[in-house]
Order: structure tokens, then C-alpha cells, then sequence
């Protein structure tokens, strides 16, 4: 199963974090990994590429993946969380709970 964290603070995110493996298929044929690893790996790029927000990337590797605003999310960042986390809570309706597990935490 995939558990996704996600901590806010006034309705704003301020760190993910995503560890595991989801389980619904093969390795190289999970559908469920492949469209959270490219939900969450492409909000990281568009942070980068379209925000001047600051990005802690804390944990790369295979399965796990933890990113945070030290300073805060400018409000493109803000609204790059909002669709990554619309998109994490539709792959968890559509594949089901026990493949993706979305837990949020007001920090």
C-alpha cells in the first residue's frame, strides 16, 4: 500500500510524504505506483519550474518520496497542492483504499 501524509497548517500544505509500494499489480505493470509517482514527481517539477518557492526535497528513493515549503507556498504553490492532492484522492476512489492510503494532519 502507498501511505501518503499530508501535513497543513491553515489550509495550506506544507510537507508531503509518500512511502511505499501500492501492490495492485506486478512490478513494471502497477498502475496505481505509476500514476502516484507521476502525480507527486511532477508537482515537485511544476513547484520548481513554475513557482519561487522554496522546495526541501528530504527523502528520494524507490517507493518513498518526502517534499516540504520551509518558508511557506506562494499561492501557484498553493494551488499545485490542491490539484495534486485532487488527483491523489481520485486514484484512491477509483483503485480503493487498500492501495493508496491518504492520511491528513493539521500540524
Amino acid at each position: 500500500m502507498i501511505e501518503i501524509s499530508i501535513f497543513q497548517k491553515d489550509d495550506k500544505t506544507i510537507r508531503v510524504k509518500s512511502k511505499g509500494h501500492a501492490g495492485y499489480a506486478d512490478k513494471g505493470q502497477d498502475i496505481v505506483c505509476a500514476a502516484v509517482s507521476v502525480l507527486l514527481i511532477n508537482t515537485v517539477n511544476s513547484l520548481d519550474r513554475f513557482t519561487e518557492d522554496e522546495i526541501l526535497l528530504s527523502d528520494v528513493k524507490s517507493g518513498d518520496l518526502e517534499f516540504s515549503f520551509p518558508k511557506g507556498s506562494s499561492h501557484d504553490g498553493d494551488l499545485l497542492m490542491k490539484s495534486l492532492i485532487l488527483g491523489l484522492k481520485e486514484i484512491a476512489k477509483e483503485y480503493g483504499e487498500e492501495y493508496i492510503s491518504l492520511k491528513f494532519q493539521e500540524v
